[in-house]
């Protein structure tokens, strides 16, 4: 079961996109905002599905089958919230960084479901340099070992070419022409993020940038479509 999680970040069409290239492989696909708690059965009702004629066969002799699940998937995309959603709310700590689930966890639910909860799983090497870029700006990769100032300079790149309305609107700024750094010290300078002597703050604009994107404030965006 694929779970298409933070539904809320991007545009219906676009959720709609990666929901029917899932579906188009023969995957069973599930869209969920897993922060409202309320859409876990959607999760539990397609897990039951997918072990439907084993449930029947264990409930013709008698027996109850229990549905066993392994969570994998990235870092900080919602895993933790959402068993937490299922277990309503028994076990687990969360957060907004990668790396907060440390080891495997069993969690039995109530309802005939056992979950193995797993750290957040990245490949170890990413060819694709766009790739690299994205997981990097959702928080998939920790801040702590990137250069924030660089990875900001250029997103700010990338959104004034694919959503330079919302930038606009966002930080009353003019994209214009401008290049990935222009746009970027322009964040600065609507923001005040200004040093001494007027030189741009370029650390706390890196940080600033990153942090509207994710936690939603410049609109809905997707990276990457099917």
């Amino acid at each position: 079961v694929y779970v298409i999680n933070k539904i809320d970040t991007v545009a219906p069409e676009d959720v709609r996109a990666w929901q029917k290239f899932f579906e188009g492989r023969g995957d069973t696909v599930v869209c969920t905002n897993s922060a409202l708690g309320k859409e876990s059965a959607k999760v539990l009702a397609a897990l039951y599905e997918v072990n439907r004629d084993k449930i029947e066969r264990y409930r013709l002799k008698g027996a109850r089958y229990d549905v066993k699940a392994m969570v994998i998937g990235m870092p900080n995309t919602g895993k933790s919230t959402l068993i937490n959603s299922l277990a309503k709310g028994r076990r687990t700590v969360t957060g907004d960084r990668p790396g907060v689930t440390r080891g495997e966890q069993w969690i039995r639910l109530d309802n005939g479901v056992i979950l193995l909860d797993t750290p957040g799983t990245l490949c170890h090497s990413i060819e694709v340099e766009d790739t690299a870029y994205n997981l990097a700006y959702i928080g998939c990769i920790r801040d702590a070992i990137l250069d924030t100032e660089e990875l900001a300079v250029q997103f700010a790149g990338k959104m004034s070419k694919e959503y330079p309305a919302l930038l606009e609107a966002r930080y009353k700024i003019e994209i214009g022409d401008k290049t990935s750094l222009e746009v970027f010290e322009a964040i600065a300078a609507s923001r005040g993020y200004l040093l001494k002597q007027g030189e741009v703050d370029y650390s706390r604009t890196a940080a600033s940038l990153l942090d509207d994107f994710r936690k939603g404030r410049l609109g809905k965006i997707i990276l990457e479509r099917p």
